[in-house]
């Protein structure tokens, strides 16, 4: 890695330090000074200015590159000095804590700036780096990925049938979802759905028709046989039979002219008030919002199935908690959603239902790069930082308190399918109950001391038998005590089971056995942009995939003491995506983070388990919702 990225390195570095009084910043500025050392030909040198808040109110310090405001949180002269230094779009940052933690603080702020300055940046960056949480040594990381490039996965063959995948027949499906009723009161489950898509990529095919249709040059027909364009030509026959007909229709009729207009332009203005009138603006909203289902009486959204599910197969002592990452932007639309819905499904089932949001953190976004991997800066000069994909979620996932949590798409629900997906939903936990424990008797056994060869042989079977982890031939070569080791290390791990659809030509990822650099196996949920398709013999496996990844997933959280796991542990760094997009008509790199069932929970026990067809019903375009899983039946 090349020290120098931006060749905007500077020597002299002018700072004011502002705390509570003159005395505490000019006693913190000398700590400062006699921490950072110059170093040789790039010699740096930081020249501090002190003064206390109220000084900074009364007259900011003239030619400062930055200002440090260091004090406890919320100190009331602090928070003003900050809104100042905005209002004058002065660089700056703020540095908390007490006494000595305020110096260490202060300290490792002062550090991350010489570091993000060794590396080219400038100090605006630097600024613009700390207001997002964003560490210099995650961008350094992102900058050698973007120049060195993501090696590509080596599979070794398709997790079928009996190899790597459970066949979980009818009647142990409901032998499992009796197991997990037996249970459920006893854990605290919930329910995880990624809510933050955006509704634009549904409608594409009629955004585009709305841009490029002229009623004036030619018919809808005429267009959709120049174009090809099968899609509208299946919206157009389906029309009335959305959820969401009636409602534009009635508002496209206020139209005075509505009765004399052509047949054309009644399809072109309903397309029109779809997509931009501010009722119903479909293409700004989120998914999760936007009716789906036509029931007897209201139209119901994905965030009402959610819950309607929640009903259905998590719920404990009567309570569902249910759990959205959504945009916070959308936060208003979704809280007004929700509520409704809530009410719905509590007075219609009887539960209480919990529900809460999250937001995908902006310390999860990831820097971004033009073609010869030189970052790439906005037209005012910063930085463009993107976000980190739903790999990021692993986040959020990570600060639930839940036993077990049941994790599946916004866009996937049903309106007449629910019977089924319950079912199999608590099967699957139900599974993982089971698994669970025997895993935590293992490794209690482990704990106690005085495990036998053979109940070490007996472990590894079972490791190997149930949860297709790959055991070395030469393990009982090895010493007791590596041996021991070796089995608190492969069962001490959270475990997910994820149900798996058979192929019917839906893009995404499917299971597979992987190789990783040492030469193990493991079974891991993989992209087709994550294999070398120039490869024969990878692309040959790949086409020999049966299933597909439904986003069907239960976990397992906690350990064998009922901790959570820290799940940032078992992400595998390497699994992450650079991605080419367009930016002020320049192109551009962006990096996404291992995704949130791929490289995320690379580390995880996986078991990988068949379920029907009929519990995957998602929403990809609005023609998705003409299919019989979304219509009444």
């Amino acid at each position: 890695m090349e020290e120098n990225i931006t060749k905007q390195k500077a020597n002299t570095i002018a700072i004011t330090l502002y705390s509570n009084t003159a005395t505490d910043s000019k006693t913190m500025s000398e700590a400062l000074h006699d921490f950072i050392d110059p170093d040789g030909n790039d010699a740096r040198e930081f020249v501090f200015r002190t003064g206390s808040f109220a000084d900074g109110l009364a007259n900011p310090a003239p030619d400062t590159e930055l200002y440090i405001l260091a004090g406890n949180e919320g100190d009331a002269d602090m928070d003003k000095l900050v809104q100042l230094l905005e209002k004058k779009g002065n660089e700056h940052i703020v540095v908390t804590g007490e006494g000595e933690a305020l110096l260490d603080n202060s300290k490792k702020s002062l550090a991350a700036l010489e570091k993000t300055l060794d590396l080219g940046f400038t100090v605006s960056d630097f600024v613009q780096m700390n207001r997002l949480g964003i560490p210099i040594e995650k961008v350094r990381k992102h900058l050698i990925t973007f120049r060195n490039g993501i090696g590509k996965i080596v599979l070794k063959r398709p997790a079928t049938l009996n190899d790597g995948i459970v066949d979980l027949y009818a009647s142990k499906a409901d032998e499992l979802a009796a197991y997990f009723d037996t249970k459920k009161d006893s854990l605290k489950l919930m329910k995880f759905v990624p809510a933050s898509g955006a509704a634009s990529r549904m409608f594409k095919f009629v955004c585009e028709f709305l841009a490029d249709f002229d009623a004036e040059k030619e018919t809808i027909n005429a267009y959709i046989n120049r174009r090809k364009d099968e899609a509208l030509k299946v919206f157009f026959v389906g029309i009335d039979k959305f959820p969401f007909f009636n409602d534009i229709l009635k508002v496209t009729k206020e139209n005075p002219e509505y009765a004399s207009l052509p047949k054309d332009l009644r399809y072109f203005n309903f397309v029109k008030t779809m997509l931009t009138h501010e009722a119903f603006d479909y293409v700004n909203k989120p998914k999760g919002i936007l009716p789906f289902h036509q029931y007897e009486g209201f139209a119901a959204t994905p965030v009402y199935e959610h819950l309607k599910e929640s009903a259905a197969y998590a719920t404990s002592n009567g309570v569902a908690d249910v759990h959205f990452t959504i945009s916070e932007e959308h936060l208003d639309g979704f809280l007004d959603t929700i509520e409704d819905a809530r009410k719905r499904v509590e007075a219609e089932y009887s539960i209480s239902i919990n529900y809460s949001f999250s937001y995908q953190h902006k310390q999860t976004d990831t820097i971004s790069v033009d073609m010869n991997n030189m970052p790439f800066r906005n037209e005012d000069n910063s930085l463009l930082f993107r976000p980190g994909g739903h790999g990021a979620l692993i986040q959020n996932l990570n600060e639930l308190d839940a036993d077990i949590v049941f994790v599946k798409n916004i866009d996937n629900v049903s309106h007449n399918n629910i019977e089924v997906i319950g079912r199999y939903k608590k099967a699957l936990a139900g599974q993982l109950i089971q698994l669970q424990e025997q895993v935590f008797e293992c490794l209690k056994k482990i704990e106690q001391g005085n495990v036998t060869e053979q109940e070490l042989k007996n472990m590894f079977a079972y490791a190997m038998a149930k949860l297709s982890i790959d055991i070395p031939r030469e393990i009982m070569k090895f010493t007791k005590e590596h041996q021991l080791e070796f089995a608190k290390k492969i069962f001490n791990r959270p475990i997910r089971i994820c149900g798996m659809v058979r192929n019917e030509g839906e893009p995404g990822g499917g299971p597979f056995w992987v190789k990783d650099d040492s030469g193990s196996l493991s079974l891991q949920i993989v992209e087709s942009s994550q294999i070398d398709l120039e490869n024969p013999e990878q692309a040959a496996i790949l086409a020999a995939s049966s299933h597909f990844n439904p986003v069907d997933l239960v976990c397992g959280l906690k350990n064998y003491k009922g901790e959570k796991f820290d799940l940032e542990e078992f992400i595998d760094p390497s699994t992450g995506f650079i991605v080419y997009k367009n930016k002020m008509g320049k192109d551009l790199k962006g990096y996404e983070l291992p995704g949130l069932w791929n490289g995320a929970m690379a580390g995880w026990i996986t078991v990988f388990t068949e379920v029907p067809i009929e519990t995957f019903n998602p929403v990809k375009t609005v023609n998705d919702l003409l299919k019989p899983a979304h219509q009444p039946v």
